[in-house]
């Protein structure tokens, strides 16, 4: 007899516990520039990632250099990886009768941009981020962070900090790009907790930063980010520089992700054999 899982809450989301990772895929690739690699369910070997293939949970993904990926998640959170990165999807649940959902990252190397679905805002502070130094509790934003070279790479365009000692490899760089005190469309505030180095801080709004040297050290800042250090964070995104201090989503006009979803296909990851 097959059983057949399925990513749908029937009680409170904090009841539903972990599916078989194999089971359970979370969404799609959306764009994909260059050297992608993963593993999915339908193919559990690394292979080259395509565009419009599923994620699944749990599987590694890793990015070459001058390479990108956008992936867009059932609840419609979307994040986007720059070059050299490695991340994967640790958990996801998704109840589309309650626009309910949450989401938990693990982000190892490179940088990446989170922007959560609107399901996600149902669960405030249940969606989590990790790196291998801190944790950032997700309360419905948009977040952009470096980890290792590229989180130097950044900070070295910040000045007025205290002087510190990184680790080449873990050093952390969390930057709250939005949405700010001025969101519009019915969307909240964005906002996030940090905790690192046993201490944990938050930051609301927009425009304010976190860096995190190595192991065991609390979060410098908050501080607002320099210009050119959101300049250098973009880029390494793939996105333009500075934008008069707007912010923009990753999927904006997308048809091909659009046609994927009026066509029924998203509704069907709800199913897995």
């Amino acid at each position: 007899m097959t059983h057949r899982f399925t990513l749908l809450a029937t009680a409170a989301l904090a009841a539903v516990t972990a599916l078989p990772a194999a089971a359970q895929t979370v969404g799609v690739n959306a764009a994909v520039v260059n050297d992608v690699r993963m593993k999915t369910e339908a193919n559990p070997a690394v292979h080259r990632a395509t565009v419009k293939e599923r994620v699944s949970l749990g599987n590694d993904i890793a990015t070459g250099p001058s390479s990108r990926l956008q992936v867009l998640l059932l609840d419609r959170t979307n994040f986007t990886v720059g070059a050299n990165a490695r991340l994967k999807v640790d958990r996801f649940v998704y109840d589309p009768n309650r626009s309910a959902s949450s989401v938990g990252l693990s982000v190892t190397k490179g940088a990446f941009r989170f922007m959560s679905g609107r399901p996600l805002h149902a669960n405030p502070g249940q969606s989590q981020i990790n790196t291998p130094v801190a944790s950032i509790g997700i309360r419905g934003t948009i977040v952009e962070l470096a980890v290792g070279a590229d989180a130097l790479s950044v900070i070295g365009h910040q000045p007025g900090l205290p002087s510190y000692t990184a680790n080449p490899d873990t050093a952390t760089l969390i930057f709250l790009r939005g949405p700010g005190t001025g969101a519009q469309g019915g969307e909240q505030q964005g906002a996030i907790d940090v905790t690192a180095g046993g201490t944990t801080a938050s930051i609301a709004g927009s425009g304010q930063a976190f860096f995190i040297p190595g192991p065991g050290q609390a979060p410098i800042g908050p501080f607002l980010l320099s210009a050119d250090a959101s300049d250098a964070l973009a880029m390494l995104l793939g996105r333009r520089g500075r934008n008069n201090g707007r912010f923009e989503s990753p999927l904006i006009e997308n048809p091909l992700i659009d046609q994927f979803f009026e066509a029924g296909e998203g509704d069907r990851f709800s199913q897995v054999p």
